[in-house]
Formats: C-alpha cells, structure tokens, sequence
C-alpha cells in the first residue's frame, strides 16, 4: 500500500503544489538558510511571522504555518536541529518526519512534500536520511488511518536523488 504512496522525485520543493511541503526546520523556527531559506523568499514573510508567534518547539516536533505565496497551502516546519546546535541526529530526524506527518493527518491533508531532511547546514549523511525517512514514512502510511494519499519527496540534487531511490529499492525489497 505504502509503496503507491510514496514518490521520490528530483526538484525545487517550493514549486511543489501540495497541500503542505515541509521545511527542514530549527527549533526556534528562523528561516535561515536552505530549505528554510528558499520557503522564506519564495513564500513570503507571512510564513515567518507565523513561525516567530509558534516557536520555539522542541526538538523533533513540528509545526504548521501558513504557505503564504507558495503553491502549498501550508508549511510543516520539522524540527530536526536546533538553532546553532544541536545537529540533526537519527532520533531528531525520525520523531520530526514522525510529527510532520502527524501534523498533516491532523489537518486532513491529502499530499505533502518532504526534503531530505537534517542533510544541508545540519550535515546528517544522505544515506542514512534516505533510509530513516523512507522507513518512517512506509511504517506511518502502514500503520496509521490518515487522508494521506501521497507523499513526495523532492530532492535538489541528482546525487542525493540517486541515493534516496536506491534505498526506496532496498526498502521495498
């Protein structure tokens, strides 16, 4: 069932026309750089109003604003790290992927767009992002009752593309 649901694609995440994208975010919820960075530029300064009124939120938790100009109706702001430390660890990736989804089943989403997660400012190799948000993704579409009938993952890079659909074929082996 998840294997349908799930797609791994190469692009800009902000193009995405989902209901929600998410942001790979900080706990203080600053749009810095990255990912945050081009949701802040491309979606306006609506989104980071909201995020000043929301954060802080602890580490691996998630929030929603707002899409403001974006073609997405909202920002899940996943909270992997914290601002200036700590980076991005397995368990910070996994609970905010986990929470970010949770977030969407709340608000009744149908789609959402994942980037990789922790792998810009907070360094977290690839690889292992790959393989943590693939399975977490997989286990929720499995296990939880949700409107959630397609989650993408869109991917700057081709190398980081290339990694993200080579462990989508060991997982689903």
């Amino acid at each position: 069932m998840s294997r349908e649901k799930i797609i791994v694609k190469q692009g800009d995440i902000t193009d995405e026309a989902t209901d929600a994208i998410v942001n790979a975010a900080n706990t203080e919820l600053i749009l810095g750089g990255g990912v945050a960075g081009a949701i802040g530029r491309k979606g306006g300064p609506q989104i980071q109003k909201e995020c000043s009124r929301i954060g802080p939120i602890p580490l691996g938790e998630a929030a929603v604003t707002t899409g403001g100009m974006l073609r997405a109706k909202y920002v899940i702001h996943a909270a992997s790290m914290g601002l200036g430390g700590p980076l991005t660890t397995e368990k910070t990736l996994r609970d905010s992927v986990r929470n970010s989804l949770l977030r969407a089943k709340e608000k009744g989403m149908n789609s959402v767009a994942f980037p990789a997660i922790g792998t810009g400012v907070a360094g977290f190799p690839v690889e292992d992002c790959a393989k943590i948000m693939l399975g977490e993704i997989s286990r929720f579409l499995r296990e939880e009752k949700s409107s959630l009938e397609t989650v993408r993952i869109v991917l700057f890079d081709r190398e980081s593309l290339d990694t993200f659909r080579q462990a989508w074929e060991k997982l689903r082996d």
